[in-house]
């Protein structure tokens, strides 16, 4: 998708619409997004569960294969917004699209 590198936006710092810089975040994986999920070996390691017994859910070895069936095909974007004035930062308000590729002209 081909977006525009700056957009007329408003700033809630500056309380006014001002020209804004778009920048495309930096994805974070699995790990780091979502550290305490059920499957993550860092929960696990965290409750100080390991080995086998019976620890009820916490017996079961962490899911290291992520294989998901009904995946999408691609990511929402997250995108920042710089204002030109106070040089501030500020994300989407809505959740994001999805694309696969985005492209500044």
């Amino acid at each position: 998708m081909k977006l525009p590198k700056t957009r007329k936006k408003y700033c809630p710092t500056c309380k006014k619409h001002t020209e804004h810089k778009i920048i495309e975040s930096k994805k974070k994986g699995r790990n780091a997004a979502h550290p305490m999920s059920h499957g993550s070996m860092k929960r696990t390691q965290h409750r100080g569960k390991r080995g086998i017994g019976n620890h009820g859910k916490y017996s079961k070895p962490p899911i290291n294969k992520w294989r998901m069936a009904g995946r999408k095909t691609s990511k929402k974007t997250d995108l920042r917004f710089e204002c030109s004035v106070c040089k501030k930062m500020h994300g989407m308000s809505n959740g994001g699209f999805r694309t696969r590729k985005v492209e500044f002209q």
